[in-house]
């Protein structure tokens, strides 16, 4: 049987905390969950954040349950923000999790160039910087895994410059899954569709039509519905799987 444990692994999460609400018993975002997750495989955690405080909860979570975790603080907007973040998670790395994005304008009349750049900036320029200086960091048979969005592979978000960045993101993917496999260096995308996050209650606020999108599975995941696939890739029982998308969306790119 392949191992799907993390042990004695060090995992850096890039978006690990979650979104502060203002409900009295709100859900896990995705990237904490996934930090947690990957915790409780035997994953030592650096959850990075640009809220310090929202990444230490996280850190706080899994020590909780006896899990090993640090915190790191940058914002990814910004270069010097990825150079930090990458800097303070050292080297020795087995894993890395860009868990990141943003969006912005609506529709083409809506979007502004401000709008499109901010949002390629934190969507798939960030990757790119991160991915590109944490490379020399990473073990040779380590894994990366993007969290993308099924709006990268189909229309619906009503967002062109969220759709076409979380597009370019499975491009940016496929040529890292290709230079570093060499170094037996793993890249996937794991797509989230309709998952019950924080933010994604604050964007279904925003257009309740979201909220009414006919799910084949009939429901919205869960962050952990996410967290499971991918620990999954960032583990050794994912070790012939490299360059691919995982839709995670209760069958919604049927439709």
């Amino acid at each position: 049987m392949t191992d799907r444990s993390l042990d004695g692994r060090r995992v850096l999460v890039v978006g690990a905390g979650t979104r502060p609400s203002d409900e009295e018993d709100p859900p896990m975002g995705n990237g904490r969950a996934i930090a947690v997750a990957a915790a409780r495989e035997g994953a030592t955690v650096i959850c990075a954040d640009m809220d310090g405080e929202a990444a230490a909860e996280t850190a706080r979570l899994i020590e909780a349950l006896g899990g090993s975790a640090t915190v790191v603080v940058g914002d990814v907007a910004h270069e010097d923000g990825c150079r930090a973040i990458v800097e303070e998670a050292g080297d020795s790395l087995d894993g890395l999790v860009l868990n990141v994005g943003i969006a912005s304008g609506t529709g083409l009349a809506g979007t502004s160039a401000t709008d499109w750049d901010r949002t390629f900036a934190v969507n798939l320029r960030a990757h790119f910087l991160i991915v590109s200086m944490v490379a020399d960091r990473l073990a040779d048979g380590a894994s990366i895994v993007f969290v993308g969005s099924v709006a990268g592979l189909t229309p619906g978000s009503r967002l062109p410059a969220y759709d076409a960045s979380k597009a370019g993101l499975i491009g940016l993917c496929r040529h890292v899954a290709l230079e570093l496999a060499p170094r037996r260096i793993r890249a996937n995308v794991v797509a989230p569709g309709l998952i019950d996050t924080p933010l994604g209650r604050l964007a279904t606020r925003g257009r309740p039509s979201r909220g009414r999108t006919p799910v084949p599975l009939g429901r919205q995941g869960t962050a952990w519905e996410v967290a499971e696939p991918v620990v999954f890739l960032l583990s050794h029982a994912a070790g012939y799987i490299t360059g691919q998308v995982l839709a995670v969306d209760g069958g919604l790119t049927l439709l």
